[in-house]
């Protein structure tokens, strides 16, 4: 197999692979599961089968579990820490219970907290890449970047992020630390971070950009066939984008996608992610399964050409309504 593209993250030097690894759904979140009932044997599997095969880049936060997924993550990186480069993530704070309050806290003494048990729980005393996961309304994004920069300060983390932030907040930001990447939900069914001006304001700021659910929450893969089809405590049910009609007018744009990918004799969700690897945009689909994380770091090597890329992307162009990608509690919480 060839060796997986390297590429530097934002400007301040963090190489990595092209594409990562999503690891959310290896866990419950709040006692619901992500995608379906997950198997640890079989997300260890992946996370080591991934390394394997030259995907080395880790995607986590503390909220997922809550805490439990970092934990996960320890046990498979185990005595192999320095091959690893993780990303974690703090914002939606914990309690001493280690209960979710849904609360978001940016304050920094939150913020000190909050990385010494992200420390701990990945067994790890260095994390490469820390996110603030939503904008604390309550706490200027200065303070928060402010404690964030005092922990590269101390080496215990390497470079900072932040997670679904308007650019105005990353103006502001920037100027405190210099951030390394934003995350945002990007794909060819949510395209919102180009429409806002985001992708000008990064590149202007030579920040990198991390799309999360690049696979539109695994409805591109085409196993969803009808809003039934998702698990009974699936949260995507919740989601409008796949509800009542809007499901039926996605699969119809979905259905597009899949002829073009026939022709290219690929999957869709290589399709998806090899259009997100050509526009410099780093991936990281996530996956608890080993085949999936096998498929996903093919298409990170697919190359497609500008009629190609032109040719999907007249599919959903720009400006196609295709739903909100959360319910409304979820949208709130999105700094827009």
């Amino acid at each position: 197999m060839e060796s997986i593209k390297k590429i530097e993250l934002g400007s301040q030097g963090l190489v990595i692979p092209n594409i990562g690894l999503g690891c959310m759904g290896m866990t419950k979140i709040a006692g619901a599961d992500i995608y379906g009932q997950s198997d640890e044997a079989e997300a260890i599997a992946t996370i080591h089968r991934s390394l394997e095969s030259g995907g080395n880049f880790l995607d986590t936060a503390d909220l997922y579990g809550p805490l439990e997924n970092e934990r996960l993550i320890a046990k498979a990186i185990k005595g192999n820490k320095d091959q690893y480069i993780i990303a974690t993530k703090f914002g939606f704070e914990i309690d001493d219970n280690e209960q979710l309050t849904w609360k978001i806290n940016g304050k920094k003494d939150y913020v000190k907290k909050a990385v010494e048990r992200s420390l701990k729980n990945l067994g790890t005393d260095y994390i490469d890449l820390y996110y603030l996961h939503r904008l604390d309304p309550n706490t200027p994004i200065e303070e928060t970047v402010g404690a964030m920069a005092e922990l590269v300060k101390e080496g215990k983390v390497g470079y900072i992020g932040l997670s679904e932030v308007s650019s105005e907040t990353i103006k502001k930001a920037h100027k405190i630390h210099p951030l390394t990447a934003i995350q945002t939900e990007y794909s060819l069914f949510e395209r919102s971070a180009e429409e806002s001006g985001i992708l000008n304001t990064l590149k202007e700021l030579s920040i990198g950009f991390v799309a999360y659910s690049p696979l539109g929450r695994g409805f591109i893969s085409g196993d969803i066939k009808s809003p039934e089809d998702f698990p009974v405590n699936d949260f995507r049910r919740n989601i409008p984008r796949y509800q009542g009609e809007m499901f039926y007018n996605n699969i119809r744009l979905l259905n597009e996608i899949r002829k073009m990918a026939d022709e290219k004799q690929i999957t869709p969700s290589q399709l998806a992610i090899s259009w997100i690897v050509s526009k410099g945009i780093l991936p990281i689909p996530g996956t608890k399964r080993v085949k999936y994380v096998e498929q996903n770091i093919a298409a990170a090597g697919i190359t497609l050409t500008c009629e190609e890329l032109k040719q999907l992307e007249a599919i959903i162009p720009l400006g196609t309504l295709t739903g909100d990608r959360y319910d409304a509690a979820g949208m709130t919480a999105i700094d827009q």
